[in-house]
């Protein structure tokens, strides 16, 4: 390191200014008192002395910070994803380390800052989480370590750790998270799992009786060949096909939490289409905007679910107004059997949804469609305030409007045949997922 560098990488530190202070002012004071000068003198020598010992520790005597960050391949959008450091020091005596971590544009984090304690070649790790809540590369910078010596009246600029790259795509951990779900073949309101028989059309199997059998199953015929009470156990109807449509529209842009109604879809849809293969349907994917529509075919073979982790990592668009003409001219030319399709919007007005309910019966007559919309948890909110204004007493009157025009929707969706979740972004994901549970079980699908 030439001379700019040092020059460059020093900088002094507030012990250092607050004793270079104290000897102003004793050479301040000296003038008034004479004896003071020589106290000064030597005050102001021991400091530079000091100085000049610091900077021989950290600039001369060989040493350095090793650094290594550690954070997942790819992050999760919207949950606590870990990221973790672990610093080795080799200089020959203990370093006391202020970090500073550069941290992706996304995150608008602007003051990381951690202090740490460097023995003498012993690993030191600490981490910290980060809840991405944009899809995208998130940029990780440069690891700057100030490092000082036992003395601390001088700090040295360390770059530890280079910049990296790190995408972040829709929410994988909640696949592991909802597969309990198609394993029990249940609801899932806790953690216990209930294991519960299909009574679909697909036989599975001829079994003895024990108690607790619907009586119903029971086949006689087996029954006087053995001697024993024997029932037919059926599964569910597999290789059906399942469709998430997300509407990428301007209806979607309304934040929940710091993300995106479309980002709280893309994520339910990850884990709905996950559950859906692991129960041996096909799962497909459609997202539709203003003026285009993407669609990954309804299969169930290997790597379809990466095939749909990338398509909806990739998903784009600027919240322009939905083209709903179009996308049911996609569905009538791309599904070309009876499907099962679950539709991610959201109508906050009754007059909203008359402008798409024609796309919308013509889609059911073919299929069976579930329109999949959003609560507004913030008029909840004003609802359950008690107002003692007129302007409080005006606002709990339009948000009580406004509830109502959703119970509406859900009214004249069921008038047309076209099933309905209202829900909240936070509990999306588990509706959803029990919302397909539920149309297997009664053989809807």
């Amino acid at each position: 390191m030439n001379s700019k560098g040092y020059i460059r990488n020093l900088y002094l530190t507030r012990e250092w200014y607050v004793l270079i202070t104290a000897v102003i002012v004793l050479f301040f004071t000296s003038f008034f008192w004479q004896p003071l000068l020589q106290v000064a003198l030597l005050a102001c020598a021991v400091l530079w002395a000091l100085t000049l010992a610091d900077y021989t520790l950290l600039f001369v005597v060989k040493g350095a910070i090793k650094v290594t960050r550690i954070v997942a391949p790819r992050l999760s959008l919207g949950d606590e994803n870990d990221v973790k450091f672990s610093f080795l020091s080799t200089f020959p005596f203990t370093v006391y380390a202020g970090v500073v971590e550069e941290q992706p544009v996304q995150l608008q984090n602007r003051d990381f800052y951690h202090r740490m304690k460097l023995p003498i070649n012993v690993k030191v790790a600490f981490g910290y989480k980060i809840r991405p809540v944009e899809r995208g590369e998130y940029i990780f910078g440069n690891v700057l370590c100030f490092i000082k010596s036992p003395i601390r009246l001088v700090q040295r600029r360390i770059v530890a750790c280079e910049p990296m790259m790190v995408k972040t795509y829709p929410s994988y951990l909640q696949l592991k998270q909802y597969q309990l779900m198609a394993i029990s073949g249940s609801n899932l309101t806790g953690s216990r799992k209930i294991r519960r028989l299909g009574h679909s059309l697909e036989f599975e199997k001829i079994k003895d009786y024990v108690q607790g059998d619907d009586v119903r199953t029971i086949n006689w015929k087996a029954t006087a060949r053995r001697g024993n009470l024997m029932v037919n156990t059926f599964t569910d109807a597999r290789q059906q096909q399942i469709y998430a449509i997300i509407d990428k529209g301007r209806a979607m842009k309304m934040p929940f939490d710091g993300m995106t109604l479309l980002d709280y879809s893309i994520n339910a849809t990850l884990a709905l289409l996950n559950v859906t293969l692991l129960k041996h349907d096909k799962a497909g994917l459609i997202t539709f905007s203003h003026n285009s529509t993407d669609i990954v075919p309804a299969e169930r073979k290997n790597g379809q679910i990466n095939h749909l982790l990338e398509a909806l990592y990739k998903q784009q668009t600027d919240f322009k107004e939905s083209d709903y003409a179009n996308l049911l001219v996609t569905t009538t030319r791309k599904i070309n059997q009876r499907s099962c399709i679950l539709l991610f919007t959201n109508f906050e007005t009754y007059s909203s949804l008359e402008r798409q309910l024609p796309y919308l019966r013509q889609m059911a007559a073919r299929h069976l469609v579930c329109v999949i919309f959003f609560r507004n948890t913030l008029l909840k909110e004003l609802q359950e305030n008690q107002p003692d204004t007129t302007e409080g007493i005006y606002i709990k009157t339009i948000a009580d409007r406004f509830d109502y025009e959703k119970k509406q929707i859900v009214r004249e969706l069921r008038r047309h045949g076209i099933l309905s979740i209202l829900t909240t972004p936070a509990g999306l994901t588990l509706d959803v997922i029990n919302k397909y549970l539920e149309l297997k079980a009664k053989q809807m699908i």
